[in-house]
């Protein structure tokens, strides 16, 4: 009898421990070597308010020169202010709400929802067609692109993104991956979109992930790592020993005080 206790118990450690990987282990059905394909080679693209730089050269310094100075446009402020483009001061220009920047010389120009890169190649486009400059080289970057990481994370803030691709792996390394109470299978993805705020949930234990639209993430996403049944449970249940702790002190003050007036 005490043998087969043993086993018994044996067996539930094993269930347990097979329970716990399925919780925190990151895409379980995927075995070695398998391949998925992703939908879409994601780019991101310009919205509205973001900030950028543009530099224009060419073999002709002189020729290039006028586009990288002169007006800096502050699309949120509405006013111009004359700079000197260097290494150390790059012209910032800020995408307007009708998704225009205001270039000096060229003037005003549609960007939104192009990539840096067609952005880049419509500038040359348009100083060629103008007649300004045979041959531009236009080199487009983003000023500041964040995203946000809250919740069961090890380090949970806001990260500086310097590449024009992040998938949402990526961002938890940022943030040192998930604690080990994190909920892998329902990981929010908050995303503002023509005025309104979207939340895609993935399920991280899953290859499906690499098909969901926050799978690759865009500038001011905002990651929720909810915390498991577990942790939840440990809170409900740390917030309700620290209540029954606070009135049975109470209560022993108050018998006290009573003890010490009859007394």
């Amino acid at each position: 009898m005490r043998y087969i206790n043993l086993l018994l118990l044996c067996f539930v450690i094993l269930l347990g421990g097979c329970n716990a990987q399925r919780n925190v282990l990151y895409l379980q059905d995927m075995t070695d070597g398998a391949e998925v394909t992703i939908p879409e080679n994601y780019l991101i693209r310009l919205k509205p308010y973001d900030q950028i730089t543009v530099v224009v050269n060419s073999k002709n310094p002189e020729l290039a020169a006028p586009f990288n100075s002169s007006t800096n446009y502050n699309a949120l402020s509405g006013t111009s202010v004359t700079t000197a483009t260097s290494e150390s001061n790059l012209q910032v220009l800020t995408v307007d709400a009708d998704g225009f920047i205001t270039l000096p010389i060229i003037g005003r120009m549609q960007c939104v929802g192009l990539t840096r890169q067609q952005l880049e190649e419509q500038i040359e486009k348009k100083i060629r067609e103008e007649g300004y400059i045979q041959d531009p080289h236009v080199n487009v970057r983003f000023a500041e692109l964040m995203i946000s990481i809250v919740g069961e994370v090890n380090k949970p803030g806001q990260y500086r993104i310097n590449k024009d691709q992040l998938t949402i792996f990526e961002a938890l390394a940022l943030a040192g991956d998930m604690t080990i109470y994190g909920n892998r299978e329902t990981v929010a993805v908050v995303r503002e979109k023509d005025g309104k705020n979207i939340i895609t949930k993935l399920d991280l234990r899953s290859s499906e992930c690499f098909s969901s639209p926050c799978y690759y993430l865009e500038q001011n996403d905002v990651i929720i790592v909810s915390p498991n049944k577990y942790k939840a449970a440990s809170a409900e249940i740390n917030q309700n020993r620290s209540f029954w702790i606070s009135i049975a002190s109470t209560t022993i003050s108050l018998a006290t005080l009573i003890l010490t007036v009859v007394n």
